[in-house]
Formats: structure tokens, sequence, C-alpha cells
């Protein structure tokens, strides 16, 4: 439990920061130290509150400011710590590929009835490609009216790393899906490909004779499991991850790039309430999911995958929380 007198004072500092920073702006002469003495003030109550919060997704947001301010006050150093963030992406990628393959393993194989599996999967793609056609005209009619990120001019990519885009044509889409060597879609992180394979690999699972399948199926359970507490292992390195990816971004580009990309950033967010509100929340409702315990599950995987820009990053994480909260992915075999 945390001291009543955390909140007051990060409060009070946060106010103190702001009043000399305005000051400043103002040209009242504010010592250059004593802003950022403020600032960094401010930062040590908002960590004394995160350390008797001791929640994962408060750390990962505060490791977001503090990224920040590193990367204002020091960009040169800030700049180098990217090898940090490269880390724990590169932590993260490890896990989805044998996650993902023995959680589908264990699902698809472990069910009892594999038409019944079929029919789930069905549904599911179904609703994937419903839902998420609603979710592209959406974005496309928000971008279209507020027209963020009309005037920003990105720097340009080096002339080494500007390749010629190949044209595929549908029939190479549809025959990249399959792989032809999994070792080779694990190292290079198809992630589809290992969805196939591990689809495939479930259902032939399921057609042996149950003294065959147990062991195989047992090995899959086991190691999801392992992954999940691989996942945890990792996720205890997630806010020096996030703190220093933002701590590059800042340092490299500027807080200038954040104001200008304020407009783009809050087209997402008008777009992604809009969608939660009038799609996902309904669908929640009919397919009575219960609503808190799902926001409070996705918290973390959120806030993971905004600071980092990867959706694969949070992938474990958000796995992880869906087992959590009941969405199981095993079954007992019959």
């Amino acid at each position: 439990m945390k001291p009543g007198w955390i909140v007051p004072a990060f409060l009070a500092a946060l106010l103190a920061a702001a009043v000399l920073g305005v000051a400043a702006q103002y040209g009242a002469g504010v010592p250059p130290l004593l802003l950022v003495g403020s600032r960094w003030l401010a930062l040590a109550a908002l960590v004394g509150y995160a350390w008797f919060r001791a929640s994962l997704t408060t750390w990962i947001l505060v490791s977001m400011v503090i990224g920040a301010e590193i990367g204002h006050d020091w960009p040169a150093a800030a700049i180098n710590l990217r090898i940090l963030s490269l880390i724990f992406l590169r932590m993260i990628k490890t896990i989805i590929a044998p996650l993902l393959f023995g959680t589908l393993v264990v699902g698809i194989a472990g069910h009892s009835n594999l038409r019944q599996v079929g029919r789930m999967g069905i549904k599911a793609l179904v609703y994937f490609e419903v839902v998420t056609t609603v979710a592209l005209f959406i974005g496309l009619a928000a971008i279209n009216i507020s027209r963020a990120g009309v005037g920003i001019t990105l720097p340009p990519a080096p002339r080494t790393e500007q390749l010629a885009a190949a044209k595929k044509s549908a029939s190479d889409v549809i025959l990249h899906v399959f792989p032809e060597n999994i070792a080779k879609s694990v190292v290079e992180g198809e992630v589809l490909q290992v969805v196939v394979f591990s689809i495939l690999f479930g259902i032939a699972l399921a057609m042996l004779p149950e003294a065959k399948r147990s062991p195989m199926l047992h090995f899959a359970e086991s190691l999801s499991e392992t992954m999940f507490k691989f996942t945890n292992l990792v996720m205890l390195f997630a806010p020096i991850g996030v703190g220093a990816a933002i701590a590059y971004t800042v340092g490299h580009m500027g807080l200038g790039i954040l104001v200008n990309l304020f407009k783009l950033l809050a087209t997402l967010y008008v777009a992604l309430i809009f969608f939660l509100a009038c799609v996902l929340l309904p669908v929640a409702l009919i397919a009575r999911v219960p609503i808190r315990a799902f926001a409070r599950a996705l918290a973390e995987p959120v806030s993971i995958a905004f600071a980092t820009t990867s959706s694969e990053a949070a992938l474990p994480r958000a796995m992880e929380a869906m087992e959590a909260i009941g969405v199981r992915a095993r079954s007992s075999p019959s």
C-alpha cells in the first residue's frame, strides 16, 4: 500500500515544474539547471508512486515519461539507448513462434470434436474479416476527414535502405501463407506461416490414437506454459526497453515531432474510440464478455504495443492475459 503523501508530493512537484516552465517561456530568467531539476523532482515523485503501486503497467507508463525526459535533456545519450529497446524486442520475438505452436496445437488436438473446432474456426474467421473491414472503413474515413499528417516531412532514408519493391500477384500472396520450411519461417518471423503449420500439425495430431497423441499433446501444453513463464521473465525488462525506445525517438527526432504528430495521434484515438464504442462493445455485450476484466487484462499489452509500435511485442502478454480471464486454448483430451 502506498503512503498517503506520495500523490500530493507528485502533484506538488509537477505543479512546481509546470510553473517554472511557464515562467521560463515568458522570459522570467529561470536558471536552466532549476528547470531540469524541477522536472526530475517530479519524475522522482512519479517513480515513488510507481514503486508503491507495484504494477507493471504503471512502471511502463512511468518509463515512457522518463524516456521522453532523457531524450529531451540528453539526446546524444538517448540515441545510444536504442540497443536496450532492440534487446527487448528481440527477446519478445523469440517467444512468439513456440507460444503460438504450443497454444494452437493444444487448442486443436486437445479438443474432443474436430468438427466443433472447425465450426469455431469458421466463425472466428468470418468475425475477423467483417470486423476488420469495418475498422478499415472507419480508419479511412477518419484520416480523410482530419487530413492528419499533411505537411509533415520525414527525413529521407539512406540510399542503402532503398530497395526496389517487387510487385506480388494474388497467387504470390496466397503462396506466401504456406511454409516451405518451418525452421525458416521461425527464423524469418513469418507468423502467419507458423500459424498455418501449427493448425495443420494440431489437426494431424488430433487424428492419431490416444496412446500416440498424448505424449505430443502433453509436450505442447508444457511448451505453452513454459513460454508464458518465459514471457513473465522478459516482461520484467519491459519498462527499461520501453523507456529506451521513447528516449531514442525523442532524442533522434526531438519533442517537436511529437507536437507535429499530435493531430495524427488524436485522429487515431478518435477512430479507436468510435470503433470500440460502436463495434467492439456491442459484440462484447452480445458475447457476454466481462467488460471490466477484459479492459484490465488489455491495459498492459496495449501500453507495450503503444510504446514499442509493435504488435509482436504485445502478443505474448496479450495471450497470457486472455488465459488469465478464462479464454482457454486447451481442453482435456478424450
